[in-house]
């Protein structure tokens, strides 16, 4: 005899049902190029951009990701003499480049220096961030220099990954920065060099357009101490005039050099009111609404 009682299929979890929902409106915003407005006016030609950069580093589940573009989409105006990035983990660009505001720019937080497709196991190389839509990339973040349970990056490693992605059509905030007993030791510059200098070497005059300094002291990175606002001037005051000697007084005038080291809302305006910081690399601040006291931290 038939079993003639009814086969009852069993329900999709209501989460899958939803992230997989979820996945396609995002691939349909992609296809369509669908990213909410934003609201930045243009600056006026000329004047040195104010940058903020946010660096995401490896937090956060896609739906504490979805919260925090929320926030931002919700956060109002951005000031005209400022642009605004977020670098955010590989797994998430996707969802950042469908429903971020288009007037945050979206970048990552490394790539290789594989110029083109090969045998990289566990790389992302630049080719395939321009491929996706990502405008920015961090390169030579000391957290990758010094390495974290791996080999760290040498400056002739970064220097290469900062020229294949320019190559590429990206845009770079190039790290640098020194340890605390380099500080105290009164060797600050020399490391910054030692930093730069390969880039120095292999980039060309008008690559550096396409380039932002991050000065980032390491013993300030996410330890709550900052540098003061005199101490980040003067840095950034000696890393221009090594620029305008080692590349070219024009380069020097017209290239950003953030400062990034527990910069928040509370410290922001102060530090940016600098003549020579010309933004921020945010990491802590950059989880939370708080980024945007940074952002409308900029001098108007």
């Amino acid at each position: 005899q038939h079993n003639t009682t009814a086969q009852v299929k069993p329900e999709l979890p209501q989460q899958v049902l939803q992230l997989f929902l979820y996945r396609i409106s995002i691939l349909t915003n992609i296809m369509s190029s669908a990213r909410p407005k934003g609201s930045s006016v243009p600056a006026p030609e000329g004047e040195r951009k104010y940058l903020i950069g946010g660096n995401w580093k490896s937090n956060g589940t896609l739906a504490e990701q979805e919260e925090r573009v929320k926030t931002f989409n919700e956060a109002g105006p951005i000031p005209s003499n400022c642009e605004v990035a977020i670098c955010a983990p590989y797994i998430h660009l996707p969802m950042l480049l469908a429903t971020l505001r288009e007037d945050i720019a979206v970048g990552a937080q490394n790539c290789g220096n594989n110029e083109k497709d090969g045998a990289y196991t566990g790389e992302v190389g630049a080719h395939m961030l321009t491929d996706l839509g990502c405008t920015w990339v961090i390169i030579g973040h000391s957290e990758r220099r010094e390495g974290f349970g791996m080999a760290g990056e040498t400056e002739e490693l970064c220097a290469e990954k900062l020229k294949v992605a320019l190559g590429k059509g990206l845009k770079v905030m190039f790290a640098i920065g020194e340890k605390k007993e380099e500080r105290e030791s009164g060797v600050t510059m020399e490391v910054c060099a030692k930093q730069l200098d390969p880039a120095i070497k292999l980039l060309e005059e008008k690559d550096w357009e396409n380039v932002a300094i991050a000065y980032e002291p390491v013993w300030a990175i996410g330890t709550g101490l900052t540098a003061t606002p005199e101490m980040a001037q003067e840095t950034h005051a000696q890393i221009r005039s090594y620029m305008s000697d080692k590349v070219s007084p024009e380069v020097a005038s017209k290239i950003r050099i953030q400062y990034g080291g527990s910069m928040k809302g509370a410290n922001a305006k102060e530090l940016l009111a600098q003549p020579d910081i010309d933004g921020g690399l945010i990491g802590g601040a950059s989880l939370k609404a708080d980024f945007f006291n940074v952002v409308n931290g900029v001098p108007m």
